[in-house]
């Protein structure tokens, strides 16, 4: 007896049964997938709160109105997670009718900080202009540790809705002095909010500048130095402006530094330029590019005409970088250095193997007009990679835009859309469409351009070409002076149903390795959160499609995005998934489905290089980076997926 009990003792725990082995789980995740408003809300009444919470989270994705008048009593459910999932859902709805009932719940006590912070949020995206003020106003009864977070981060949301007022600015920047290792959170969220804040700048300088100033320089959180370098660029003040340029040159962190470079005004001051150089020599790509950037929103002046901008690309170590230098020294150059430099960018062109550079050196050329002729030729290519055509016809674009573009080849860029139109790419189809559309580029569109549009949609293969479809109608729309959008034709959950089957057999906390060209990178899959999700992406790895797949987009500071067939973020799988929003947020390294609009996700997924609280509750969120971060910051456009394998279990 001693001897089996010892057994049992050592004997691993058993695990818990997977969540989707429960049919009610099944039934309330199915139902959610289908939009099924009608079958989700009974199971807001069952006496398991586990099913009230799952039914209440799942209209967070429905984001049904009518769903409001049964989720509003869960605000006052006897089980914390129940009451954060309503709020949540309440928030994703965004019916200013639930104000009066989130203030309500606002103003009695709650036990559960994540439940308090959740009713915040979903009040600040519930309330109006006329309303905001309920998020300072409304005062839970006794001391709270969590109201201040919860406020910090409603207030956050509000800016984010454009609801911003001089009051909302000293109500933040009051708790971005909030101290103490407790109030962390609420100055992450007081930080964020007076990054986003539009159309205060002068409140800032006379309220926020102090606090500012003390915060970018000794916060501990990176997350607060960074948004406060956001802000102090917005202030445009002589302090401001040398707390960015300690911050570029000192911080420890290169999110710091590289919020702190984008916010330096774009004038050629003499410590503003030494901090672009210094930026420039940095050894990580992010930061170079951010600096290389900087160069092209200076004014030309005769500084930068004469600039020695080759110098720069001689010492630039990463390509990205020395394509944007490129374009920066055609940008500023005088007339009589301009053949010379198209040369070099042609040259360039031609010897690189690299299709992503190929790309950044034709939007290059875009900033010389006398390059239409090959740009135009380049947008015609049909062998090889479709990013470069694609990149090509977006250079002409952006070179039609230009104030020095010739009148006289007006005739010719109209023509090259109409050529992209015929061709049926589905990256130049929606470049082609938007400048068709925009009396700016194209002043008189002729009749047969509206039949050509409409031809080139019928031929699209839905839902895999959705985001095409979307730039031809909303095209459409402009020409025919539409009175109100076409809806999007959103594929059902019938074209692709969830593998039940398939998900119960992927673990919790089931991790995948991803090796890449840049190191190897381990995720954990949030199969409880998105089944759907999880299981599309376990089913396409278990293919190998993502084997060999590049990762297309990368901007500093803020994403990596791969897994497109195409390479140049206009492909897709034949199916969409419905979008699967959770309480899981977008803190650094999480994991995100690309898409469209709602309910057109697919294959493409993002990293986050730094918490990207914005699109909270708006792109599904299927997996968490648990190991190499690291390796997630040195990613650049061009890298591979070189192989992507689910780990054993207890791996």
């Amino acid at each position: 007896m001693l001897h089996l009990l010892l057994l049992l003792l050592a004997a691993p725990p058993t695990p818990p049964a997977h969540p989707y082995a429960d049919a009610t789980r099944r039934r309330i995740a199915t139902a959610q997938d289908e939009r099924q408003t009608a079958a989700l809300l009974p199971f807001l009444q069952n006496k398991n709160p586990v099913y009230r919470a799952a039914a209440a989270e799942a209209l967070a994705s429905v984001q049904d109105k009518k769903a409001l008048p049964a989720l509003l009593p869960l605000l006052n459910d006897a089980t914390p997670a129940v009451r954060r999932a309503a709020a949540f859902a309440l928030g994703q709805a965004g019916d200013s009718a639930a104000v009066p009932a989130l203030a309500q719940r606002l103003a009695r006590p709650e036990a559960s900080a994540p439940a308090r912070r959740a009713a915040y949020e979903a009040l600040s995206r519930c309330v109006t202009k006329r309303t905001v003020s309920q998020i300072w106003e409304v005062k839970p009864p006794g001391p709270d540790s969590a109201a201040a977070p919860g406020r910090a981060w409603a207030l956050y949301r509000a800016t984010l809705r454009g609801l911003a007022t001089p009051e909302v600015v000293r109500q933040t920047t009051a708790l971005l002095v909030q101290k103490g290792v407790g109030m962390a959170p609420a100055r992450a969220g007081a930080s964020a909010a007076l990054a986003r804040v539009r159309g205060q700048d002068s409140t800032l300088a006379q309220v926020a500048l102090p606090v500012l100033l003390q915060a970018v320089g000794n916060d501990q959180d990176y997350f607060v130095r960074e948004n406060c370098a956001s802000a102090l660029g917005r202030v445009g003040r002589p302090a401001a402006v040398e707390a960015l340029l300690r911050a570029a040159d000192t911080d420890a962190d290169h999110r710091v530094r590289i919020a702190a470079l984008r916010a330096l005004p774009a004038r050629a001051a003499i410590g503003i330029v030494a901090a672009i150089d210094q930026g420039l020599t940095r050894p990580l790509a992010q930061e170079t590019l951010t600096a290389a950037e900087w160069l092209l929103r200076v004014p030309t002046d005769s500084l930068w005409a004469s600039a020695d901008f080759l110098g720069y690309v001689r010492r630039a170590q990463h390509w990205r970088t020395r394509a944007t230098l490129l374009q920066a020294a055609l940008h500023h150059a005088r007339a009589a250095r301009r053949l010379a430099l198209a040369d070099t960018i042609r040259a360039r062109y031609q010897r690189t193997p690299n299709q992503y550079e190929k790309a950044a050196l034709l939007t290059a050329l875009s900033e010389d007009p006398a390059q239409f002729d090959f740009l135009a030729k380049e947008a015609t290519l049909t062998t090889g990679p479709p990013v470069v055509p694609g990149t090509a016809l977006a250079a002409l674009v952006s070179l039609r835009s230009a104030k020095s573009f010739p009148t006289a080849r007006q005739a010719d860029f109209t023509a090259a859309l109409r050529r992209a139109l015929a061709g049926g790419d589905v990256a130049q189809l929606a470049t082609a469409a938007e400048a068709l559309a925009n009396p700016a580029l194209v002043p008189t569109p002729q009749p047969a351009d509206e039949a050509a549009l409409r031809q080139a949609q019928r031929k699209l293969t839905l839902p895999r070409e959705i985001e095409a479809w979307l730039g031809l109608q909303q095209a459409l729309d402009k020409l025919t002076k539409a009175p109100k959008p076409t809806p999007m034709p959103v594929g059902p959950a019938s074209q692709h149903l969830i593998d039940w089957a398939l998900v119960q057999r992927i673990p919790v906390g089931q991790q995948v390795r991803m090796e890449t060209t840049k190191g190897v990178i381990i995720l954990e899959l949030k199969v409880v959160e998105a089944p759907g999700s999880v299981a599309s992406f376990v089913q396409l790895l278990n293919q190998h499609f993502y084997d060999g797949l590049y990762f297309h987009r990368v901007v500093p500071d803020f994403v990596a995005q791969g897994g497109d067939p195409r390479g140049d973020g206009s492909g897709s799988t034949p199916y969409n998934l419905r979008s699967e929003f959770s309480e899981l947020r977008y803190d650094a390294g999480a994991v995100g489905l690309a898409s469209a609009g709602k309910d057109t996700e697919s294959c493409q997924f993002f990293f986050t290089h730094q918490p990207t609280p914005h699109l909270d509750g708006r792109y599904t969120i299927f997996a968490q980076v648990t190991q190499g971060m690291e390796v997630v910051q040195r990613l650049e456009i061009g890298d591979k997926m070189l192989r992507v394998a689910l780990l054993p279990a207890g791996r």
